[in-house]
């Protein structure tokens, strides 16, 4: 495994990953003085298990692509052999969106390296109901530090049924506390079709 969330990456056997986070948002126009406090919110919850050695159980809760709302449980096996200079997975999850049932299906493709790793995760959130679906696209790059540390720069694309799609940069640094746990520590960046610049703040769990 190459990063903490796995991606492309299956989980081991009976190896389980969580992460809480608070991400807080603000506009990027922040010349007003009383616009000090977030004007924006969002709690998320990440949760892997190692079935086997080839399918991780997952659960994820916070907000889609749409921004309302998610909790989606789902499933992933790799598809490619496990000597494959490449790394991909298949992924199908369903759960809730805004109240809504839906099917997200996805895949994962990633690669990594003694000091780090690259990887691209795209998923398909359907609704149900036949409604137009939402799609989710982002690049991960991550470096190895020393003593246990790891930078992250992500590029968060997708697009909204009926919306223009978005671009945001997200960087972090993730440091290890105690034991299991490790602490991460980010932002967000609009780029196109996001307005908002973020504070992301997570605690890791990995047993």
């Amino acid at each position: 495994m190459t990063d903490a969330a796995a991606g492309a990456w299956p989980r081991e056997r009976g190896a389980w990953f969580a992460s809480a986070t608070v991400n807080l948002t603000w506009p990027q126009d922040l010349g007003d003085v009383d616009r000090a406090a977030p004007d924006g919110r969002y709690d998320a919850l990440y949760l892997e298990y190692g079935l086997t050695d080839r399918i991780t159980l997952g659960l994820d809760v916070g907000r889609s692509v749409s921004g309302e709302a998610k909790l989606v449980a789902f499933a992933q096996h790799p598809v490619l052999p496990a000597d494959a200079p490449l790394r991909a997975a298949a992924q199908l999850g369903i759960g809730k969106i805004d109240d809504r049932d839906v099917l997200r299906p996805g895949l994962s493709v990633g690669r990594g390296w003694e000091g780090g790793w690259l990887s691209t995760d795209a998923l398909l959130e359907q609704p149900f109901d036949g409604t137009g679906a939402d799609v989710k696209l982002d690049a991960t790059w991550g470096l190895r530090l020393r003593a246990d540390r790891r930078l992250i720069l992500q590029l968060q694309t997708g697009k909204q049924t009926g919306d223009p799609a978005f671009a945001r940069l997200a960087p972090s640094l993730v440091m290890p506390l105690r034991g299991p746990l490790s602490a991460e520590v980010g932002g967000t960046y609009g780029v196109t079709g996001d307005d908002s610049v973020g504070l992301k703040l997570g605690l890791w769990a990995e047993f």
